[in-house]
């Protein structure tokens, strides 16, 4: 399944090759931009049923992803799931449940990104459901690269893990050539 993933990123020009500042702020010389991949149907449709298979019997009564990367993909895992979805959003740098969405003591939420680098949108919106009474789930993703690095004290599933190298800005060797990086996330 790895190699179809990659194979999907290549076709549809989302495995990036440059100098790249993260949402998390750490640079990069590769960036995943899921946004092309999830534009066709045909692929989100697969990959949220993909994720969705992982966690099935599960008992999830409902899917959340944060804004702006897991929407998409959250959507397609709660189809497949055949329940909910909403999204977590940042409201004054806070993420929030935002437009009505609500979540209760009673629901079993999985969590939902699209791509996982330090998890830092991924604990926001657990520390929200969390703070609801919710029960968490899980979490799914689509791309794991956090090279093992990160533990969110539930179950934890992607469908490939990437080891992309990533440096603090002080420390990029891109910056010290003197190449600005692109800044191609939501949050930038």
């Amino acid at each position: 399944m790895q190699n179809e993933i990659i194979e999907i990123f290549e076709k549809t020009g989302a495995l990036l090759t440059g100098h790249f500042k993260l949402s998390s702020g750490l640079h990069s010389t590769q960036y995943l931009q899921c946004a092309l991949v999830l534009q066709h149907p045909e692929y989100a449709v697969k990959l949220g049923k993909t994720i969705a298979d992982k966690f099935k019997g599960t008992q999830i009564t409902c899917v959340a992803g944060p804004a702006l990367g897991g929407i998409i993909i959250a959507h397609e895992v709660a189809k497949a799931l055949k329940t909910r979805c909403v999204f977590g959003e940042r409201e004054n740098d806070k993420m929030t449940l935002r437009r009505g969405f609500r979540v209760s003591p009673r629901d079993k939420v999985l969590i939902v990104e699209d791509v996982m680098t330090t998890g830092g949108s991924i604990k926001e919106l657990i520390g929200v459901i969390k703070d609801s009474g919710s029960q968490i789930a899980g979490v799914g993703t689509i791309v794991d690269r956090s090279s093992g690095q990160l533990d969110l004290g539930c179950d934890t599933k992607s469908l490939i893990k990437m080891d992309i190298k990533t440096f603090n800005p002080d420390e990029c060797p891109l910056c010290k050539s003197g190449t600005p990086p692109t800044k191609p996330g939501s949050r930038n």
